[in-house]
């Protein structure tokens, strides 16, 4: 049981750390991030989400 519990809250923080897409905390984490690292569906994203809002 101990070891369910602590496998939750491991799973509930590492799922925490990321910012909503679209998010203006997304956008500056993505600009932060190296252009040629970007997927083609975090390209499209900010494009649409940080660039033409």
């Amino acid at each position: 049981m101990n070891k369910l519990l602590t496998l939750i809250a491991a799973l509930m923080l590492l799922t925490a750390c990321s910012p909503e897409v679209g998010s203006k905390a997304w956008c500056e984490q993505l600009q932060a991030k190296p252009k040629g690292d970007w997927t083609a569906n975090e390209a499209a994203d900010y494009a649409k989400n940080c660039l033409f809002k």
